[in-house]
C-alpha cells in the first residue's frame, strides 16, 4: 500500500509473521520500483532486515526487529520506534540507525562507518571492534546506560554514552544506575569512549584502557553528535553539560603485544 509516497508493508499479515527472507524479498521488489522511503508495520522479530541495502533509502520500522537488522548498511537510514534485538548495524559501513528505544547486546559489531543513535539503555558488548579507516568513521550514541565490555576491542570511531534515564510520563532524569559495567574498553587500541558521569571508572576499565580527561578538542569533536541526538529524541541540550565527561582511551596501539612472539627467530 502506498500513502503520501510512503510504502507500507504488513510484515504480519493475518496476525502471521512473513518469515524474514519474505519480508526483505518484498523490500527489495519496493526498492525495484524506485521507492524511497518504506514503512514496515508489525515487525515481530524478523532478522536481517535491510541487509546489505544501499543509497538514499529510508526504512521506519514499528514493532521489534530481531538480530542484526542494518546488517552491511551502506547508506539507508533506518528509524526504529521502539526497541531492537542484538547486533543491529553489524559490520554496517554507512548510513543511520536510529531506535526510539532500547538496544540489545553487541550493537554495532564491527561497524566501519555511519552512525548508531540509540535513546535508552543498551546491553553487553555494545562497539565490539568497530573500526576507522580514512574517512570511515563510526558513531555510536546511547542515551542511557550500559552493560560490561562496552567498546571491546575497539579500533577506532567514536562511543558517547550520556547516562539519562526516560520516564513514561515524558520526563527526561538522571539515570539512577551505574553508567556502564565492568571490563570497560577492554582491547581497546584506537578511538575514545566519552562517558557523562561523575562514578569513578577505575575499577571498570578492562586490560588496555585508561582514563583521562576531556579536553577542548575532544568536546569540540562530540558537540555535534551530541546535539544531533537531543535534536532526535527531544531532549534539553543544556542538561546534558550539567555532568562532567570523562574519556576512555587506549593505553597502548598494542595492548595484547607482550602476549605474542614479537620477533621472527
Amino acid at each position: 500500500m502506498i500513502e503520501n509516497n510512503i510504502v507500507k508493508i504488513n510484515a504480519a499479515p493475518n496476525n502471521r509473521p512473513l518469515s524474514y527472507k519474505k519480508l526483505n524479498k518484498q523490500i527489495h521488489n519496493m526498492i525495484n520500483f524506485k521507492h524511497k522511503k518504506i514503512l514496515l508495520d508489525d515487525v515481530c522479530g524478523q532478522r536481517f532486515i535491510a541487509a546489505s541495502l544501499q543509497g538514499n533509502l529510508e526504512i521506519e520500522i514499528n514493532g521489534l526487529p530481531g538480530n542484526d537488522l542494518g546488517i552491511f548498511l551502506d547508506g539507508p537510514k533506518i528509524v526504529i520506534n521502539g526497541n531492537c534485538e542484538d547486533q543491529a548495524g553489524n559490520t554496517m559501513n554507512d548510513g543511520e540507525i536510529i531506535v526510539h528505544g532500547e538496544g540489545g547486546d553487541v550493537i554495532g559489531l564491527s561497524a566501519r562507518g555511519g552512525k548508531i543513535y540509540i535513546k535508552k539503555d543498551v546491553g553487553y558488548r555494545v562497539g565490539i571492534h568497530i573500526k576507522e579507516y580514512e574517512n570511515k568513521f563510526p558513531v555510536i550514541v546511547i542515551g542511557g546506560t550500559t552493560k560490561d565490555f562496552l567498546g571491546e576491542y575497539m579500533a577506532g570511531g567514536l562511543i558517547i554514552v550520556l547516562g539519562l534515564k526516560f520516564l513514561p510520563d515524558g520526563k527526561i532524569i538522571e539515570n539512577p544506575h551505574t553508567i556502564c559495567g565492568d571490563e570497560l574498553g577492554t582491547g581497546i587500541h584506537r578511538g575514545k569512549i566519552i562517558l557523562r558521569t561523575e562514578e569513578d571508572l577505575e575499577d571498570k576499565l578492562g586490560i588496555g584502557a585508561k582514563v583521562d580527561k576531556m579536553t577542548s578538542e575532544t568536546e569540540k569533536e562530540i558537540r555535534p553528535y551530541i546535539e544531533e541526538f537531543c535534536q532526535t529524541f527531544e531532549i534539553p541540550l543544556e542538561m546534558l553539560f550539567e555532568k562532567p565527561f570523562k574519556v576512555i582511551k587506549p593505553i597502548s596501539k598494542r595492548p595484547f603485544g607482550g602476549n605474542y612472539i614479537g620477533t621472527i627467530i
